[in-house]
């Protein structure tokens, strides 16, 4: 059972359908006794840093989510979801992130078009659990126009004028920047090596 945090993200009808097309169970959870009994946690993420974060702590799950990340719970970040794993955006300096790690989520500057949307091409720097069966570097779907800069835990990149973090694996903790649900045949593999982790 994969238990989707329910926040009123953008993306979660199609989170559904995904799980749904590889025959994973799941439930929406919107509190912290949710949370506190799900076995794994999707967080899915549209939209604005500051945004999620007022609205999980207006739900008053963000410890309960810390929680059950800190206990080994096997955790998914898309997206925004990734994000919030992070201390800080500069897209809402003033709103703390889940603080899971240490380090500042930037946006896209120079002459790079914003948002970042379309098919670009995931370059491992090493093992990746999430990416196992597939292509070496295989193309998946990507908008936002905010990034983690690489850091120890990312198995990933993606090169959008610089190369930041596209996959993030550290133990029971997953995080992608892309879209897995909208990625085809390779979101559908990414989807099933999370169920299965």
């Amino acid at each position: 059972m994969i238990s989707i945090l329910d926040y009123g993200a953008g993306n979660l009808r199609s989170v559904q359908n995904t799980l749904r097309e590889i025959g994973a169970d799941y439930e929406l959870v919107t509190d912290a006794d949710g949370l506190r009994r799900a076995p794994k946690i999707i967080l899915p993420g549209v939209g604005h840093f500051g945004q999620m974060m007022r609205a999980l702590d207006e739900m008053g799950v963000r410890e309960a989510l810390k929680e059950r990340i800190r206990a080994g719970v096997p955790f998914l970040g898309i997206c925004l979801g990734l994000q919030a794993l992070f201390a800080s955006s500069e897209e809402a300096p003033e709103e703390r992130g889940l603080g899971v790690y240490q380090g500042l989520v930037k946006k896209f500057s120079g002459n790079a078009r914003i948002p970042h949307m379309g098919w670009n091409q995931l370059e491992p720097r090493r093992e990746s659990r999430l990416l196992r069966g597939g292509a070496e570097k295989p193309y998946v779907y990507f908008a936002h126009s905010y990034y983690v800069p690489p850091v120890n835990e990312t198995a990933a990149v993606c090169v959008y004028t610089v190369p930041y973090t596209a996959v993030l694996e550290h133990g029971h903790i997953f995080g992608v920047q892309f879209h897995p649900e909208k990625s085809g045949g390779v979101g559908l593999r990414i989807m099933r090596n999370f169920a299965g982790s």
